[in-house]
């Protein structure tokens, strides 16, 4: 699941001409021909040299001609046009500072911005399910279901729900007639618009995860859910707080995560995060909960190869 988003800023520089230099850059890059794309990226920026996506385009060319050459100047080029590309993308929807931590510059924990999954993700809203359920097998809210299920005196009913990540509502299906009340929160308003149609949903909230669980009241809910979701996230120190202060003392907690063998946080090269079972106590602990179950997982499918996560349910100590 690594779709590419076609945001505002990727749209048009404002002039024909290097609009279509852009566009020759990107087939080269397509093509396989980091050079040629680095050329033509170079030529469009000097028609308009505050294209943020064309600084973009032209760091992912150099960083290509690295990967083939280990010429150390195309590292350096990389890393400048990236830097140009943030400068231009404050909000950072083309994903710059996440392209920067993994050729070796800035902190991992943060890179992944709200602006970059929002158009991430409108941009896959219309096709995600189909390729996420058929193609990558995916099963998430069903693994979280079992899970919750599993648990002594598991619940007929969860109550009041918080699906953290909504997307299009696979969690809200799975769910189905076991809430009282059910809330979806996601940033991107395409994905929103698919999950409306469901009909399963009381509520859907758009925004930033963090700032949206810290706007709900306390004591508001018995489940919160979160299917895939901290893949995007990584540190969920915050994240685990705010829910502790929203949950119920009877109330619940269930995840999944792609898994960390070695016990923290990681960001993969498949610019998702993973983390381990050191890291998922600890969060836990800070948070207090107790850690009701970690089970392991294929959260999907890539490459024809499972992807190895653990479904969490944690519960409030006593």
């Amino acid at each position: 699941m690594n779709p590419r988003a076609q945001t505002s800023l990727q749209n048009s520089s404002g002039d024909l001409l290097a609009d279509r230099r852009y566009a020759y850059a990107e087939a080269c890059l397509v093509e396989g021909d980091a050079q040629g794309a680095a050329e033509m990226a170079e030529q469009a920026l000097e028609i308009a040299p505050r294209y943020a996506a064309a600084w973009f385009l032209l760091g992912r060319a150099r960083e290509a001609r690295h990967l083939a050459t280990a010429d150390p100047g195309d590292h350096h080029a990389a890393l400048r046009a990236y830097g140009n590309a943030l400068d231009l993308d404050p909000h950072d929807e083309l994903g710059a500072r996440l392209r920067l931590v993994q050729i070796g510059q800035g902190d991992a924990l943060g890179s992944i911005s709200p602006a970059y999954i929002r158009a991430l993700f409108d941009g896959y809203a219309p096709r995600f399910e189909r390729h996420l359920v058929n193609d990558l097998q995916y099963r998430g809210p069903d693994l979280l279901v079992e899970a919750l299920d599993a648990l002594d005196a598991a619940p007929e009913s969860f109550g009041d729900v918080l699906d953290l990540g909504c997307g299009t509502g696979l969690m809200g299906e799975a769910l189905a007639g076991r809430t009282r009340t059910l809330t979806g929160i996601d940033v991107s308003p395409g994905m929103l618009a698919q999950a409306a149609r469901r009909k399963r949903y009381d509520r859907l909230v758009e925004g930033d995860l963090t700032r949206l669980l810290a706007e709900e009241p306390p004591d508001s809910a018995d489940l919160v859910v979160a299917a895939d979701v901290f893949i995007y996230v990584g540190g969920l120190t915050r994240v685990m707080a705010e829910i502790a202060r929203i949950l119920r003392p009877s109330g619940l907690v269930a995840f999944t995560v792609q898994w960390h063998s070695e016990g923290g946080l990681v960001l993969g090269a498949d610019a998702r995060y993973a983390h381990g079972e050191r890291y998922l106590r600890q969060v836990a602990d800070e948070a207090g909960f107790d850690l009701a179950r970690l089970e392991p997982a294929a959260i999907r499918r890539e490459r024809g190869i499972d992807v190895e996560g653990r479904v969490a349910v944690l519960r409030p100590r006593p």
